[in-house]
């Protein structure tokens, strides 16, 4: 969804429009904090660390799916309803929007978008920022769960003989030369470096998607042909799940992705 678009949407006030402000960094600092400094008018703080994952053992990840009762709760107090349009952002590339985009997916709320560009596209549309702590009405929306493909670790070890592994890491880390986060450096054997910054624009916004299939096909994904991708923690890998649907391509998501498989007794590989 462009700017335009949003604003259009906001402007007639409609109560069937949830936005949300998914701001996030790793290692912070809170998102809540820029939020309240300026986020689009009615849009609603979601804190990722604690709203769009859960927490348990190194061994589950950095970033494990939410229970489907916590992600419905979750949903309920941003005021999503069943029928609601819900358009998510951030504030660089919707690197970390992209797990919300992609939870509600997964949830089973078919009517999810990205703000395209994030919040920058939005000030460079000249669109004015309010400055409230937005609480909604709570909404009511039902969500069933397993609408979109996922991958457990049993599943990956498998996976890369059969389809395309894409790692959506940084480049470096991918060829193991460093690793700032997880406490193995390296990728999973058989899987292939595609960084989330590549699907993206100078500006921020996703590429056209006849440029992101001509990437992805470059990478070996083919047409009916299985794909799935992974990052760190399962956040950025939301963001390469959602540039191969702009392409064309249904794909599956490791959510324990890197920060699961490097603290468990998992083959590596390294270099390019």
């Amino acid at each position: 969804m462009t700017a335009v678009e949003l604003a259009e949407l906001v402007a007639d006030g409609s109560t069937d429009l949830v936005v949300l402000d998914v701001r996030w960094r790793l290692g912070g600092p809170p998102g809540h904090g820029t939020y309240l400094a300026g986020h689009v008018p009615g849009a609603v703080y979601v804190d990722l660390d604690t709203e769009l994952a859960s927490h348990g053992e190194p061994t589950d990840g950095r970033h494990p799916l939410p229970s489907l009762v916590a992600l419905q709760d979750a949903a309920r107090r941003w005021g999503v309803r069943t029928g609601s349009t819900v358009v998510v952002y951030d504030g660089e590339g919707n690197l970390s929007a992209a797990r919300a985009w992609w939870l509600l997916r997964w949830g089973g709320h078919a009517d999810v978008r990205l703000l395209d560009g994030a919040l920058p596209a939005w000030q460079a549309a000249g669109f004015a920022l309010a400055t409230d702590d937005v609480v909604p009405e709570p909404g009511d929306v039902e969500l069933v769960g397993g609408a979109l493909l996922t991958l457990d670790v049993d599943d990956v070890e498998t996976f890369t003989g059969q389809g395309v592994l894409l790692d959506a890491r940084a480049a470096e880390r991918f060829r193991g030369e460093v690793e700032p986060v997880d406490p193995k450096a390296g990728h999973v054997p058989g899987a292939v470096s595609a960084p989330t910054g590549g699907n993206l624009a100078p500006d921020g916004r996703f590429l056209p998607a006849v440029e992101l299939r001509a990437r992805f096909e470059a990478l070996g994904v083919e047409e009916g042909g299985a794909v799935a991708a992974y990052c760190g923690s399962g956040v950025t890998a939301a963001h390469e799940v959602a540039a191969l649907e702009i392409a064309g391509f249904d794909a599956a998501l490791y959510p324990g992705s890197w920060s699961q498989w490097s603290n468990l007794d998992k083959p590596v590989a390294t270099g390019a």
